[in-house]
């Protein structure tokens, strides 16, 4: 994966955004959906009170019929548009760091993003069915697809995750014997500087990208490294492990050389 610096093959969609991303969960589109319905109920209140105002109709079937109308635009209209023109985004997936995608990675269209909104207004939303439909899809469906992108053939990607403070890798207890002997001259600053962004970002992808450039980057440590660690190791262990002993090492280098260094003194000085 280019962003991580691992030599992998990666498909990205054409708005740069990698399949491998972690697939969005339903707690995030959940949010994300309250986001955008408490949008679009204001402005369906908004609209239908302006409307009111100017137009105020007298009967009562052509008030229901305004009220449909506004529902309308606003569940249906909103989310094509959002999607449509913010490239896979509404205001609350953006809020969330979510994207829809097709599901070969590349920008869904105005027909994705109609066929998405339509079954959402149809069988999804609040008020129809509760989103039960919707909730019961992306809990059984592994790539968490509710009905609209099951239809539609797209997917939700986590294309953006909170920020999290970096945690330095650490030799875990079990293993300190292990990485106290083992020769880390195989393991050059390339190595290391993608084993560390690795291990920052493993939470951004997806279980099975985790898996794949996990089992990559451990076989090029386990190659650069003697002796082999422990039968049944985890992966994330031996890489913290390889990482923690060798930024140990650097850390003891330094120290001893700083110490060895002869101090220095100013010269003296003599009035001007």
């Amino acid at each position: 994966m280019s962003g991580l610096g691992l030599e992998t093959n990666q498909l990205v969609t054409g708005e740069a955004v990698p399949i491998d991303l972690r697939v969005a969960r339903l707690g995030s589109r959940m949010i994300a959906g309250m986001v955008d319905l408490a949008i679009q109920t204001v402005a369906q209140i908004a609209i239908v009170i302006g409307t009111l105002e100017v137009v105020g109709p007298d009967d009562e079937a052509m008030l229901t019929a305004l009220v449909l109308a506004v529902y309308v635009v606003t569940m249906l209209g909103y989310p094509v548009a959002c999607e449509t023109l913010l490239r896979g985004r509404t205001l609350g997936k953006m809020t969330l760091g979510l994207r829809v995608v097709r599901d070969d990675g590349g920008p869904i269209r105005f027909r994705h993003a109609l066929v998405r909104g339509l079954i959402g207004v149809v069988a999804e939303r609040p008020g129809v069915l509760a989103a039960v439909p919707a909730i019961i899809s992306m809990t059984v469906s592994r790539r968490s697809k509710r009905l609209g992108d099951l239809v539609a053939g797209t997917i939700v990607l986590q294309v953006r995750v909170p920020r999290t403070v970096s945690v330095p890798p650490v030799v875990p207890p079990p293993l300190a014997g292990w990485a106290a002997l083992l020769d880390l001259t195989g393991v050059d600053d390339d190595l290391a500087a993608r084993t560390r962004r690795f291990l920052d970002r493993a939470n951004q992808l997806s279980d099975d990208a985790r898996t794949r450039m996990g089992g990559e980057l451990l076989a090029e440590v386990l190659a650069a490294v003697t002796p082999p660690p422990p039968p049944g190791t985890p992966e994330w262990a031996v890489l913290s492990a390889v990482l923690a002993e060798r930024t140990r090492r650097a850390y003891q280098r330094m120290i001893i050389t700083t110490a060895a260094r002869p101090p220095r003194y100013p010269g003296p000085r003599y009035p001007g």
